[in-house]
């Protein structure tokens, strides 16, 4: 064998073994600076809003999403407690992941034998439903969680939930906080009353669901326990 041919295979193996590193890089680098223009600007759609833009244009190719941008201090306060209280009630000490929610995640995915929950925070949420899609498995997971820490570091506390309030799904083609306030109570989101607030943060589990099925007996229950939480969750 040649010399050049030995040279030439060396190049090939040794992009072989780099090429796909690279590439995690440069998707990780993207993700960074997406985030960093999210801190800085709002963002007019997410992965989640488009996916399901484009399953509802399949049936109806005029399909609009239900979507309008609020600031945080346009959103009432008894919204940000009960999503904090329902979602993740150690939202503001945490540096984005929860471990031992995890761990409890984990230990049921192992009892059967699939991924059925991920014990995810606020962030993990903003991160999913900011870039990736809603399957379910551990290399997804892993991408969530560094975005997760992107999301921590470069935002604040305050804007991480001023921006999962405006974009997480609150029912068919329903997104972010003013459009569900509209859709279920007709009112906006800055004048929800506790009591409309723990409803719609019990939602967000399955929004869709509850948005076809909105007096189920869970769901009750489920709304009277979050209200009466409101009072201990702590807001950025």
């Amino acid at each position: 064998m040649s010399k050049t041919r030995k040279t030439g295979g060396r190049r090939w193996a040794k992009w072989i073994f780099l090429g796909p590193i690279l590439l995690v890089l440069a998707i990780q680098l993207y993700f960074f600076g997406m985030v960093c223009w999210y801190a800085m600007f709002n963002p007019s759609s997410t992965s989640f809003m488009r996916q399901q833009l484009s399953e509802l244009r399949e049936k109806n190719p005029n399909a609009k999403l239900k979507h309008q941008w609020v600031p945080y201090e346009r959103i009432s306060n008894n919204l940000k407690r009960a999503v904090v209280a329902s979602e993740d009630a150690n939202f503001s000490d945490h540096g984005g992941v929860d471990w031992e929610a995890i761990e409890r995640a984990y230990e049921r995915n192992n009892r059967r034998s699939k991924v059925v929950g991920g014990g995810s925070t606020i962030t993990q949420q903003l991160a999913k439903n900011l870039f990736l899609s809603g399957s379910r498995s551990y290399l997804r997971k892993a991408q969530e969680m560094v975005i997760t820490f992107m999301l921590e570091t470069v935002m604040s506390k305050k804007r991480i939930l001023e921006v999962y309030l405006n974009v997480v799904e609150y029912g068919r083609g329903v997104f972010g906080a003013e459009a569900a306030a509209r859709h279920y109570f007709k009112t906006s989101a800055a004048n929800l009353t506790s009591a409309q607030a723990a409803r719609l943060a019990v939602m967000l589990p399955n929004p869709r669901y509850y948005d076809k099925h909105r007096t189920t007996n869970y769901l009750v229950r489920r709304t009277n326990a979050i209200q009466r939480q409101m009072r201990f969750a702590d807001l950025p």
